[in-house]
């Protein structure tokens, strides 16, 4: 038998659903909605409505779910923010956190929109009037089913800004690897440590040691704890 929070959270989920299919038929082909529940990172997303992101019921979240799940209740909603596909489409989204009676963060409503082809006529645009400036370096998002797959791709790409190996990199640059993968919630899925360390070539009990030194280092620049 559920507990009452969950009871309730599930109902809010419930009365979500709807919502995804009116918000992705209102925008069309170049948008996609997603539900997740995050008491099941492995497999938070409980409603999808369009293709752009290719998200399944029963898929994990995005690094972007991460982040929210890393922290926690402090958690605020990201609006707006213009993000990169790993196969180069340009995305605009809006990552809304669900709370329930009692504040807890345990989801999100996530809307995604192309606008890859509107940023390329407002690129053309202003270059015939003169206008045109190089276009800003977006970040890349993982997207995907997988959780296994999206940490794979978060470790990719935080160990490639330091270095091509781990065995390249000084003791402040691993601190700084785990310090970042930490940040961006990698460490709140289950087993991602092990993960880690088989990525990087590196044992569990290595991994784990840096991580808490990084984490000690964390709190020691901010005052204590976040």
């Amino acid at each position: 038998m559920g507990s009452e929070p969950d009871a309730e959270r599930d109902a809010i989920l419930a009365a979500l659903r709807p919502v995804v299919d009116g918000i992705a038929a209102t925008f069309g082909p170049v948008c996609d909605v997603v539900l997740h529940d995050y008491r099941n990172p492995e497999e938070s997303v409980v409603a999808v409505a369009g293709s752009l992101t290719g998200r399944a019921v029963g898929g994990a979240m995005s690094e972007i779910g991460m982040r929210v799940l890393a922290r926690g209740d402090e958690a605020q909603d990201e609006l707006n923010y213009v993000t990169r596909t790993r196969n180069g489409t340009l995305v605009k989204s809006s990552t809304m956190v669900l709370r329930d009676s009692t504040g807890a963060v345990f989801g999100a409503l996530c809307v995604n929109v192309d606008v890859t082809a509107v940023t390329q006529i407002h690129g053309l645009l202003g270059a015939l009037a003169g206008l045109g400036t190089a276009p800003a370096e977006l970040p890349t998002t993982t997207f995907g089913n997988d959780i296994d797959a999206v940490v794979d791709a978060l470790v990719d790409v935080h160990q490639s800004k330091q270095r091509d190996s781990w065995a390249e990199l000084d003791r402040a640059e691993r601190l700084e690897l785990f310090g970042g993968l930490d940040t961006r919630g990698v460490f709140a899925v289950r087993g991602a440590v092990e993960q880690v360390a088989a990525r990087l070539g590196i044992s569990r009990a290595s991994a784990y040691n840096y991580l808490s030194r990084a984490r000690a280092a964390h709190d020691t620049s901010t005052g204590g704890p976040a």
